[in-house]
């Protein structure tokens, strides 16, 4: 099967069900020497505090500066074009909203349901705010704490006070890649298993909208200026049209540079659209001005 026919197949079981899983997408070796790179990491990060996060759940971010791999689960053209034919429709530009590593231990509750979306408070049920990728490290099965999630509770249907159906568990092992959609209600599984289980949310969001990750500290120009410049731009080094996110009036992208002036002047950055309507009254007005009498 083709990539676009993969794609157009997985964009369908989203739009029907919020979720999917796709299996292998990575080889689980690959997977398993970034799980064994994490481990420190892992060892030395203390367990949350408070209900939500779980207070025998670990979880650390910045993942893009933990280990060269995770540019390869960020930047997945698989995951990307899913991702691109998701959210496009509803912004000029995609961006990271988020990497985090999650670590469940042996004891921890199941986490209170909710939708991710609900971090923005912008108009629910006709578009979509976001697209989150869980990659395992380890199996995920409904024993150690697989995510759960309400299939068909995205879209319209997150208006619905209570969703309908069961929650399913998103049991894989690694290589896989669960997808759902912002929209979807969904939440950690309880660990009744006596080993941890680790996994890898990598999300995308519109690019309009505050990252729930800060970018910019979490990847600094110093750092960002070793990323390829399509992975610095996913990042938040990239304006999204019209000027939103711009510095000192250009794409922010300018600040990885070498030189950069203290003032190097502002530069459009417009929509086709809005380029035309600029252009059309700039003619309107120049016609004008040609057209009156010199005083």
């Amino acid at each position: 099967m083709s990539t676009s026919a993969i794609v157009e197949a997985r964009v369908a079981e989203l739009n029907e069900k919020g979720f999917c899983i796709i299996p292998s997408v990575l080889p689980r070796a690959f997977i398993s020497a970034l799980d064994t790179s994490l481990a420190p990491v892992f060892e030395r990060t203390p367990c949350s505090r408070g209900n939500f996060y779980g207070e025998s759940t670990k979880r650390f971010g910045r993942l893009l500066v933990r280990d060269r791999r995770v540019a390869s689960l960020v930047q997945h053209r698989l995951i990307l074009e899913i991702v691109e034919t998701v959210l496009g429709p509803f912004c000029d530009r995609i961006q990271l909203n988020v990497t985090q590593a999650i670590e469940i231990h042996p004891g921890e509750l199941a986490q209170a349901p909710h939708r991710d979306q609900d971090m923005w408070a912008g108009e629910k049920g006709r578009i979509e705010y976001l697209l989150n990728v869980i990659w395992p490290l380890t199996p995920f099965t409904h024993e150690n704490g697989a995510t759960m999630i309400w299939p068909g509770s995205h879209g319209r249907h997150a208006l619905e006070e209570e969703p309908h159906g069961d929650a399913v568990a998103a049991e894989c092992v690694p290589g896989a890649a669960i997808l759902f959609l912002g929209s979807t209600l969904h939440g950690a599984g309880p660990n009744c298993s006596t080993g941890a289980r680790r996994g890898l949310v990598i999300g995308y969001s519109l690019g309009w909208l505050k990252a729930y990750e800060n970018p910019y500290l979490a990847y600094p120009p110093q750092v960002a200026r070793t990323f390829s410049p399509e992975l610095a731009a996913l990042v938040g080094y990239r304006q999204h049209r019209p000027n939103l996110g711009n510095f000192e009036g250009q794409c922010p992208s300018v600040a990885l540079g070498n030189n950069l002036p203290d003032t190097p002047g502002a530069i459009d950055a417009l929509r086709p659209d809005q380029e035309a309507m600029v252009a059309a009254h700039l003619a309107r007005e120049r016609a004008s001005a040609s057209a009156s009498p010199v005083p």
